[in-house]
């Protein structure tokens, strides 16, 4: 019966269907690209007013127009030379570089331990360190702060960088890239005398490029954009970070939005230009496919 139901389909009724699913497929889609676009441009139309209003004169400021009547650049310099944005610049790239290697190196020596080695209690001790990610931000920070005071590492930016070198999320993430690591590539290296740390060295981390760079790219953003511990440990003008700094100025020139503008894109640039570059492995690290066996 099912097979006489089928014969008595005419072409036409199949090409209609076939019609009707290509509507359906094109509908799908259009709504897809219409969210998409609609999300991209509330992203972008806020730094493309911000850019604009950079390059306005100080008199043309309020005007509404999104095209400035006047381009100019001395806002850029006028905002980099009255908020001391130098000093802030090499606080917070040596602030941020130093967590940023030191964190990936720590978060990829404890995946390696946590996916590779076999030990008594690893993946009980594993759930608990993934349990701290967990906590707010907002519990630890008095305890962190007694810890450095009693240290004496208030107002220092070693207070910044040594609370900040170890990540439950970052060994979360490498050790899931490292489980898709063929083993037989380790057990070809052990067969060939290297040791563990060979290969770790040699073989895993060539091999999680994707992910460490995706690692990089997250810890350096979050480092470089971090406002609240700055604002709890540092209080010595000299020993500002970007963010800070940022705040410092806004608060002295809030009625001037055209260098307020230009100083926020001195900030952002870096943060950009990071994102841009390594931009190729984040989205390979993020799905951390890595090598089945």
């Amino acid at each position: 019966m099912r097979t006489d139901t089928l014969r008595q389909i005419t072409p036409q009724q199949i090409a209609a269907m076939k019609k009707r699913a290509k509507q359906k497929e094109f509908f799908k889609k259009t709504v897809a690209y219409s969210l998409l676009i609609f999300g991209a441009l509330l992203t972008v139309i806020p730094f493309v007013w911000t850019l604009s209003t950079s390059l306005k004169m100080e008199e043309d400021e309020t005007d509404r127009s999104w095209v400035p009547r006047v381009i100019t650049f001395n806002n850029f310099q006028k905002a980099w030379e009255q908020g001391k944005f130098g000093i802030a610049y090499r606080n917070s790239i040596i602030v941020a570089t130093l967590v940023t290697v030191g964190q990936v190196f720590t978060s990829a020596l404890a995946a390696y331990a946590f996916a590779r080695l076999q030990w008594k209690g690893r993946d009980k001790l594993f759930m608990g360190y993934l349990g701290t990610m967990m906590i707010p931000f907002v519990v630890i920070m008095i305890p962190n702060y007694i810890l450095l005071q009693q240290f004496g590492l208030i107002d220092s930016l070693a207070g910044l960088i040594l609370p900040m070198m170890f990540s439950a999320y970052g060994t979360f993430m490498l050790r899931q890239f490292f489980l898709g690591i063929p083993r037989s590539l380790e057990e070809a290296a052990v067969i060939d005398g290297a040791s563990k740390i060979s290969i770790f060295f040699r073989i895993i981390i060539p091999l999680s490029k994707a992910a460490l760079s995706t690692l990089v790219t997250f810890t350096f953003i979050f480092v470089w954009n971090d406002f609240m511990w700055p604002l709890i440990v540092i209080s010595s003008t000299k020993l500002k970070t970007l963010p800070l700094m940022l705040d410092h100025f806004n608060s002295q020139y809030s009625s001037q939005y055209a260098l307020i503008m230009a100083g926020s894109l001195i900030v952002l640039l870096p943060v950009l230009l990071i994102y841009i570059i390594n931009q190729k492995f984040i989205t390979k690290g993020i799905t951390l496919s890595g090598l089945k066996e």
